[in-house]
């Protein structure tokens, strides 16, 4: 449920644009739809996560930009920043705290040592980077349909990919149980 809460203004966008082909409207949409999604997880859980909210002022400046402007550049470079914002915020976590951002969010899960948890979270600042990058490749090369795509299908297929090969990595890296005859 929380997945699919996490991806329905993306999905929004995505069907108003696909039915008709207007990336202002998709825009318009996407809005209210970005709202709504954090007054019922505000509503659900009485917190918002600070990228939650990151991610909603800017679809309101950057979707506000875009349709006040007419251009469509302004929402086409909002996955851009906030992978930047997150990559951003993982390398920062290297300098800051004793502990990773990655290493926060899983080590109630599993046991790592200290290097590995630093390896895991810069792939994911090279991962953030590398998705902020590629977006603006497939703005400025592709047609605007094959942007609308790759921002819900390509975005969505490229992380679960990633999660992947980090589920690979940390396989290799945990620690050996004993066996117990």
């Amino acid at each position: 449920m929380k997945i699919l809460l996490d991806f329905l203004p993306v999905i929004v966008f995505f069907v108003v644009y696909k039915m008709t082909g207007d990336i202002i409207l998709a825009t318009a949409v996407l809005i209210p739809a970005t709202l709504a999604q954090m007054a019922y997880t505000w509503f659900k859980q009485h917190r918002i996560e600070k990228m939650q909210l990151v991610t909603l002022v800017l679809v309101v400046m950057l979707g506000g930009a875009t349709i006040i402007f007419h251009d469509k550049a302004f929402i086409q470079w909002k996955p851009t920043i906030v992978n930047w914002l997150f990559g951003a915020a993982f390398l920062g976590s290297h300098f800051i705290g004793n502990k990773t951002v990655v290493q926060r969010l899983m080590e109630n899960s599993i046991e790592l040592a200290q290097q590995t948890w630093r390896r895991l979270n810069m792939g994911w600042v090279m991962f953030f980077t590398a998705m902020g990058v590629i977006n603006l490749i497939v703005a400025y090369r592709f047609s605007e349909e094959a942007w609308v795509n790759f921002k819900l299908f390509g975005m969505l297929g490229l992380t679960l990919l990633f999660i992947l090969a980090q589920g690979v990595y940390i396989s290799r890296h945990m620690p050996q149980q004993p066996n117990e005859d």
